[in-house]
């Protein structure tokens, strides 16, 4: 994970050899009330965050609120986050994946309660209209854990040891975590490939 951090804001000067902060660092100052530490972190990795939660969510907008929440998260929790060699970026793509799971099932039980209260002229929502794809699909069947690894080793490209380290677990529960959601995801998209080619005869 040693090239994924990536150096912004002021730099340190340290016998003569200047070098860039790392989040630690940062977090470190933001934690004494420096809010433009705090501003330096967010402008690091926000991008990141955000390309990463397009993935779990149907929309930009949805996406944009699962940064939201992970950054507030990091904050309500500034005594407990983990960062791997310095970063905190993994940490918070674990916590957008969370986000992303519970602001799904928020819109999937909003939707349900609308649906029981009569309209005279009832409009499509847009939400409705958005496919996450069976990509996504399987994912999001997968438990909390399993998504967990599969977010930061699978999407994200990071080790197994970073992964471990930030979330807390030995190396070998990743593996076999890992192990488990992968063959899960693929036995999940080679049922819908199939639904898929199925559907495509009749309509021929």
């Amino acid at each position: 994970m040693r090239a994924l951090v990536e150096p912004a804001g002021p730099r340190r000067t340290l016998c003569g050899v200047t070098s860039p902060t790392t989040d630690a660092d940062d977090w470190g100052e933001a934690l004494t009330g420096n809010g433009a530490a705090f501003a330096r972190i967010f402008d690091r990795h926000q991008h990141r965050v955000f390309q990463h939660s397009l993935r779990l969510v149907p929309s930009p907008d949805d996406a944009k609120d699962v940064v939201a929440i992970a950054f507030l998260q990091a904050w309500r929790r500034r005594r407990s986050v983990r960062f791997v060699d310095g970063s905190l970026l993994p940490w918070l793509l674990v916590t957008a994946t969370h986000a992303a799971r519970n602001l799904s099932r928020s819109a999937r039980r909003y939707r349900a309660l609308l649906e029981r209260i009569p309209a005279s002229s009832p409009a499509p929502d847009p939400a409705d209209t958005v496919d996450p794809g069976p990509a996504v699909a399987a994912l999001q069947s997968l438990s909390r854990p399993h998504q967990e690894v599969v977010a930061l080793c699978v999407l994200q490209g990071f080790s197994v040891d970073d992964a471990a380290a930030v979330l807390g677990i030995p190396a070998g529960t990743v593996k076999s975590r890992l192990h488990w959601a992968k063959r899960r995801l693929a036995d999940r998209l080679e049922k819908t490939d199939a639904a898929w080619a199925a559907a495509a005869e009749r309509i021929a």
